[in-house]
C-alpha cells in the first residue's frame, strides 16, 4: 500500500467487523490503522494522526462518545461513527459531540465505501473556506459575502448568509439541530427549531432547482441537515 494513501483509524472491538470494515477501507485505497478500545484509540490518533476514523460506541473501557469528546479537544479529523444503536436521540449525542456523519449496523459494504469516500473528499476540501464555492447553477464567494445564481445576484438576510456558511463549509456532514442553532441562533435559542425550519426552506426557495425537491440542502430527519455538494439523487423533505 501506498505510504501516502489516506490513513483511517478504526476503532472496534469486535475482530470480525474490524476485518470487514478494513477491508472496505483497502478497496478505496485506504490504510487501516486497528483499535479495540478508547484508550488505545486516542494513543493511536495522536501518534498517527489518521485522516479518518472510524469508530464504534459500545467500547469495552468507555463509551465511543467520550472519545469524540477527547479527540475534538485538539483534531478536527473526520469520525464516522458505526453502532447498533439505532435510536434518533443516541444519534443526536454522537453527532452533538462532533461525529461527522452515523452509520447504523448492520449495513452494507456499498454505503460504507461510499460513506469513507465523501468523508476523504470533505478533509481534503477543509482549509478552502475563503474560495469560491459552487453547487448547481450557484457560485457563493465567502470572502465577498456574495451569492450568485445563473449570474445574476441573491440577496440573503444576514440570519440566511450565516445558515448557508454553517451548511457551506461543513460538505457532506449531518449538523444536529442544535449545532445550528448554537451557531446561528445562539445557545439561548437552541430550542426553537422552528426558526431553523423556516430558514432551510427560505435557502431552499433561494438557491434550490426544486425547492420541494432539494438535491443540496437535505434533511437528516429527527437529527438535522446535510449539506451535499454533488446533488443527491434521493428526495429530502
Amino acid at each position: 500500500m501506498n505510504p501516502q494513501s489516506p490513513l483511517a483509524l478504526v476503532v472496534e472491538d469486535e475482530p470480525q467487523i474490524r476485518r470487514f470494515v478494513c477491508g472496505a477501507l483497502r478497496d478505496e485505497a485506504c490504510r487501516a490503522s486497528e483499535a479495540g478500545s478508547v484508550a488505545q484509540g486516542l494513543d493511536l490518533a495522536a501518534r498517527e494522526r489518521p485522516d479518518l476514523v472510524i469508530l464504534d460506541l459500545g467500547l469495552p473501557d468507555r463509551d465511543g462518545v467520550d472519545f469524540i469528546r477527547e479527540l475534538r479537544v485538539w483534531s478536527a479529523v473526520p469520525v464516522l461513527v458505526l453502532s447498533a444503536r439505532c435510536d434518533e436521540a443516541e444519534k443526536v449525542v454522537a453527532l452533538d459531540a462532533g461525529a461527522d456523519d452515523y452509520l447504523t449496523k448492520p449495513f452494507g459494504i456499498g454505503e460504507l465505501r461510499a460513506r469513507v469516500r465523501a468523508m476523504l473528499r470533505r478533509s481534503q476540501m477543509q482549509g478552502d473556506a475563503g474560495a469560491l464555492h459552487a453547487f448547481g447553477d450557484v457560485e457563493v464567494d465567502l470572502g465577498r459575502r456574495s451569492i450568485r445564481r445563473a449570474g445574476v445576484e441573491v440577496h440573503l438576510t444576514p440570519l440566511e448568509y450565516d445558515l448557508l456558511v454553517q451548511l457551506l463549509t461543513h460538505p457532506g456532514r449531518v449538523l444536529t439541530h442544535h449545532q445550528l442553532m448554537d451557531k446561528v441562533w445562539g445557545r439561548a435559542n437552541r430550542d426553537k427549531d422552528h426558526y431553523l425550519r423556516v430558514y432551510v426552506g427560505r435557502l431552499r426557495q433561494k438557491l434550490e432547482v426544486d425547492p420541494a425537491r432539494p438535491r443540496h440542502i437535505l434533511t437528516e430527519t429527527g437529527v438535522g441537515y446535510r449539506f451535499q455538494l454533488q446533488p443527491s439523487t434521493r428526495r429530502s423533505d
